[in-house]
């Protein structure tokens, strides 16, 4: 019989009250939390694989990367037909990202959480692991490449971001709407996933950092990380792509010391153009070598970049790469 593996790294699923503290911390072992689905014995056979014990804000690229050769590997044994991985909500998309570029398969890859923690009344872990196995059984997953499953709703890893710090529907793909939804037991899918490349690399650059752009920004801080040996840097702009004339200034010394600038919008949804030609706007600092990020948000572009450095140096082939979604790298 195929199993599904759940593959268990922690998060506000895991966590209940501390008296002492006062706050949450982790405390439910695996098999307490699979142990809390009604008629676990029927979804079939599952294997648990006990990764950590991690809050959120603990995840970082290179766990991210060991979970994605661990997973590679699982998945290349005929006898394990899909994994979900339980995973803190506050990086959660950051994670479904990374595995979403690393990992070749078609076997689904499901990320799951919880906003309420098992103190909490309305905990909605084991509701939430119910509805991933659910979608790791079903067919339509196939194909589709890492998806993240919360309060009933099924969103793909590129699309989907956290929304708000307390809601149980805080996990929201803002421009296309969820792919599906999971009602009785059955997997609904409402339409496919946009397509997106791959990068297939075993390794990330880790200097690669990421700003957030404000009124009167000034060149402090891109001197500073360029200063600091910055790979990459990543910058969310104003509006379609837009900055203070300062910030330009130390964009284009930042690129000529070797430093890839990628511009991506701190709006919630839209792509960044070179609409505006005025000094700062978006056309200026594209032509001063730049990229612009697509429709993605700063942290995953962020992820994006740290691998595509390390699949290559070539410029060209990272503006395609960072600019656009038709791209295959293997290494």
């Amino acid at each position: 019989m195929s199993k599904i593996l759940v593959i268990f790294t922690g998060g506000t699923i895991s966590m209940t009250i501390d008296a002492r503290l006062g706050a949450a911390v982790p405390s439910l072992s695996s098999s307490e939390i699979l142990g809390m689905i009604k008629d676990i014995d029927e979804y079939g056979d599952i294997e648990v694989h006990n990764f950590g014990e991690l809050p959120g804000p603990q995840m970082d690229p290179q766990k991210m990367m060991e979970l994605s050769q661990l997973i590679q590997q699982k998945v290349a044994q005929d006898d394990i037909m899909g994994v979900i991985v339980t995973h803190g909500t506050d990086t959660l998309e950051e994670t479904a990202y990374f595995l979403d570029l690393t990992i070749k398969t078609h076997k689904p890859i499901v990320l799951v959480g919880a906003m309420r923690n098992a103190s909490e009344l309305g905990y909605d872990g084991p509701s939430n692991l119910a509805s991933a196995i659910v979608t790791v059984k079903s067919p339509q997953s196939m194909g589709q490449g890492v998806l993240v499953v919360l309060n009933n709703e099924v969103n793909a890893a590129r699309e989907v971001t956290k929304t708000n710090t307390l809601s149980l529907d805080t996990f929201k793909s803002v421009e296309f709407g969820p792919l599906g939804i999971v009602d009785n037991n059955e997997v609904l899918f409402f339409r496919e996933r946009l397509h997106h490349g791959q990068i297939l690399v075993d390794h990330y650059v880790e200097e690669v950092y990421l700003l957030k752009s404000y009124a009167g920004m000034d060149r402090s801080l891109i001197d500073f990380l360029v200063e600091k040996g910055a790979k990459g840097i990543v910058i969310e702009a104003m509006g379609r792509g837009n900055l203070p004339p300062l910030a330009v200034d130390a964009i284009e010394d930042a690129i000529e010391k070797g430093c890839v600038v990628t511009i991506v919008s701190r709006c919630p949804s839209g792509r960044v153009l070179g609409t505006y030609g005025y000094d700062g706007g978006g056309k200026g600092i594209r032509d001063k070598g730049a990229f612009f990020g697509t429709n993605l948000n700063g942290q995953k572009t962020r992820i994006k970049l740290m691998l595509a450095l390390a699949y290559t140096q070539d410029p060209d082939e990272l503006r395609l790469i960072m600019e656009s979604d038709d791209y295959t790298c293997m290494s």
